[in-house]
């Protein structure tokens, strides 16, 4: 068996630190000695059973916003209709 090559491979560190948003810490092997996440087993979902809108850049906000001016925008265009479909029976009548 041959060896490892040289000075191709990162550095391992086996105790890397992983910090969560929600504050749950735990130990890995990794080529980063400290990692940051936003999520993890402690708070995600799918282990925890709860539903929980992970908001990245305000993407939820954003998606509600355009959903609420979507829905007016429809209210106004079906408002419009209703008003030219009496018109037109006031005016054949």
């Amino acid at each position: 068996m041959e060896a490892v090559k040289e000075k191709i491979h990162p550095k391992w560190y086996r105790e890397a630190k992983v910090h969560c948003a929600c504050g749950a810490a735990f130990v890995t092997g990794s080529t980063l000695p400290e990692i940051a996440v936003e999520i993890c087993s402690a708070c995600h979902p799918l282990f925890t059973g709860q539903q929980k809108f992970v908001d990245t850049a305000g993407r939820v906000d954003k998606f509600n916003q355009r959903a609420a001016a979507a829905k007016k925008k429809q209210e106004e265009a079906a408002a419009r209709q209703s008003r030219r479909e009496a018109e037109k029976a006031a005016a054949g009548a």
